[in-house]
């Protein structure tokens, strides 16, 4: 009797969109990983699950398996980016937004009135243009991977625009020690390499000058709470969130100096009405239009929690501000 034949090996196609899965923590090297999130593209609704690992050792928080860089582009096309600011605007009255980045400004109105400012991640600029009211004499330049950057400057609300990312090859040695400010308004989790896009910050920042950075913070009470609706995982734009500790060594270990950190002032109070925006976004919509109230009823109270946030550790972001000291590494 002839053997059987063996069983040809069956090999799953590789997602053109997704890397390998890692083992190991992409900050501190730990291999001690646990499942924190599984999670659909909650906006679009484009097939495929996303997963959060998290660090048992540093915190870390990052998509595993990552996004390759073609679906990276995929997922931030300029519609997607678009799609992504029209539901801001359903959550968040234009009014709103605005005076958020008016606030993020004045905050850092205490620092020393700087000559030029690069606005890593700046989109449509609006952050420059609510700055320009307490820098009247600083030059606002703008980077960011879409064209927005570039019809910000067609708009006159930056000077100069960078189309691309600071770690673009020959980017940040162009403009290396050009700028007194770098500000990073939740952008670093959309990077593949938090570590280089911080060095890379360093190295266009001029000694004694000023790193801002703000991003979601994977701490809050509220990402426990609301699991794959908590908007600030932005699965599968956000491939990183580190806590603040690890942020904070590592400016130190790169040679700065920690001014602020705060996680009062860049608390945004959406997080429950989000939550339920995103929820309700599956249904009919005559159904949407029935929970309108409940909408409402959850912006009053993402309102009325919002004084409360930082104690009781539900702010959903945090800011930090360094200074880059003459000995720092870049």
């Amino acid at each position: 009797m002839q053997p059987s034949p063996p069983t040809p090996q069956v090999i799953e196609p590789r997602d053109p969109f997704q890397e390998p899965r890692r083992e190991d923590c992409p900050w501190c090297g730990s291999r001690g990983l646990r499942t924190r999130l599984r999670a659909p593209d909650p906006l679009r609704h484009r097939p495929g699950t996303f997963v959060l690992d998290e660090c048992g050792d540093c915190a870390h928080v990052f998509q595993n398996p990552r996004l390759t860089a073609e679906g990276f582009a995929f997922y931030h096309r300029d519609v997607y980016e678009r799609q992504l600011e029209e539901f801001a605007e359903r959550v968040l009255s234009d009014r709103a937004v605005r005076r958020r980045h008016r606030a993020a400004a004045f905050a850092l109105s205490a620092l020393r009135e700087p000559e030029s400012w690069l606005d890593v991640g700046t989109g449509h600029a609006r952050f420059p243009e609510a700055a320009k009211e307490f820098f009247p004499y600083t030059s606002f330049d703008g980077l960011d991977p879409t064209a927005r950057v570039e019809q910000a400057l067609m708009e006159g609300r930056v000077e100069e625009a960078h189309r691309g990312c600071l770690t673009t090859p020959g980017l940040a040695a162009r403009l290396r020690s050009r700028y007194d400010v770098v500000s990073m308004f939740h952008h670093l989790g959309h990077a593949p390499d938090p570590r280089a896009e911080l060095r890379a910050a360093l190295t266009v920042l001029r000694p004694g000058g000023h790193l801002v950075v703000e991003v979601p913070d994977p701490h809050s009470a509220f990402a426990g709470l609301l699991g794959k609706w908590w908007l600030p995982y932005g699965q599968p734009r956000h491939l990183h969130l580190p806590p603040l500790p690890n942020l904070r060594a590592e400016l130190e270990s790169q040679g700065c100096t920690i001014l602020v950190t705060d996680r009062r002032a860049p608390h945004v109070p959406h997080d429950l009405s989000a939550a339920l925006s995103l929820t309700l976004a599956h249904l009919h919509p005559l159904l949407r239009a029935m929970a309108a109230p409940a909408l409402d009823v959850t912006a009053i109270l993402d309102h009325v929690l919002a004084p409360l946030a930082p104690h009781l550790r539900l702010s959903n972001a945090y800011r930090l501000v360094a200074r880059k000291e003459a000995a720092a590494v870049t």
